[in-house]
C-alpha cells in the first residue's frame, strides 16, 4: 500500500506539510531557549536567526501546499 492510499495526499504534498509542522516545532523550540533566564546574548542572538529560519521555512511550506490545493480542484 503506498503512502498516498495511506493519508489519502500525494507523496510530495506530505513531505512538505511534515517540513512545515518540524519547522514550526523547531521555532517553538527554539523559543524555549530564548525565555531561558540563562540565555546570553550571543547565544539569543543565534538562537533568533535559527528561529527566523525555521519560520522563513514554514512560510515558503505553507505557500506551497497553497498553490497546490488550489491546482488540485
Amino acid at each position: 500500500m503506498s503512502d498516498q492510499q495511506t493519508t489519502g495526499t500525494s507523496d510530495p504534498t506530505y513531505n512538505v506539510i511534515s517540513v512545515v509542522y518540524h519547522a514550526l516545532q523547531g521555532a517553538e523550540t527554539i523559543q524555549k531557549y530564548l525565555d531561558d533566564e540563562g540565555t546570553d546574548e550571543e547565544l539569543r542572538t543565534f538562537f533568533q536567526q535559527v528561529q527566523q529560519g525555521y519560520r522563513r521555512a514554514a512560510d515558503m511550506g505553507k505557500q506551497l501546499i497553497v498553490q497546490r490545493i488550489e491546482h488540485e480542484h
